[in-house]
């Protein structure tokens, strides 16, 4: 593992079933500024088997970051929208645990 990076571990995480959690995600400083991104409100996800994620309205410049993310289930979208729609990102219980069990940023 590289210094710049986070393990986090279900059985870190308190009051989520081991099935919510990834089994063992490493989390890199961009990735964790994205998942603050999403629970400051500033981020937005297409609607698709591949959700593209936007932050502030710019498309992010790590999609690769963003798919993981997705399918890891630490970010959803907060509503149902049309294929390709962009609609509001929003963390799920697995992402705001993540959160909360990584150091936050200097």
């Amino acid at each position: 593992m590289k210094p710049y990076e986070t393990t986090i571990h279900p059985t870190v995480v308190t009051g989520l079933k081991h099935k919510d959690v990834p089994p063992m995600s490493t989390l890199n400083h961009r990735a964790l500024a994205m998942l603050r991104a999403v629970d400051e409100g500033r981020a937005e996800l297409t609607c698709s088997r591949e959700p593209d994620l936007f932050i502030d309205g710019v498309a992010c410049c790590d999609q690769f970051t963003a798919h993981l993310l997705a399918h890891d289930g630490l970010i959803e979208p907060a509503q149902a929208g049309q294929y390709g729609q962009r609609v509001p990102a929003t963390l799920t219980a697995a992402g705001l645990a993540a959160l909360a069990v990584t150091p936050a940023a200097a």
